[in-house]
C-alpha cells in the first residue's frame, strides 16, 4: 500500500505544480504583446480560466472588487491551490 501512497502524493504534487506553472505563465502572458488567438495561450487559458474565471467574478461583486484595476484573481488562486493541496496530501498520508 505504500507504493500507492506515493504514486499518489506525487501525482496530486505534480497536478498542482503544472497548474500553478500555467498560472504563472498566463500572468506573464498578460504583460507581453501576444495575441490571445495564439494556440499555446488559448491553451493555457482553457487549463487556468476555470480556476480563475469564478475567483474574478467573486472580487468583481465584492464591495471593494469593482474598481480594482488589477487582476488579483491569481494570487488568490495560489493562495487557494495551496490550501487545497495541503488539505488533500494530509488526506492522502492520514487515510492511504
Amino acid at each position: 500500500m505504500l507504493g500507492l501512497k506515493s504514486v499518489l502524493y506525487q501525482a496530486v504534487d505534480t497536478f498542482f505544480y503544472v497548474l500553478y506553472l500555467l498560472i504563472l505563465v498566463r500572468i506573464i502572458i498578460s504583460w507581453l504583446p501576444i495575441s490571445r488567438d495564439n494556440s499555446i495561450v488559448r491553451l493555457i487559458y482553457s487549463f487556468t480560466e476555470p480556476i480563475l474565471g469564478p475567483i474574478r467574478n467573486m472580487i468583481s461583486k465584492s464591495p471593494l472588487g469593482g474598481g480594482l484595476m488589477l487582476d488579483f484573481s491569481p494570487i488568490i488562486a495560489l493562495f487557494a491551490m495551496n490550501i487545497v493541496k495541503m488539505i488533500i496530501m494530509t488526506l492522502i498520508i492520514s487515510f492511504l
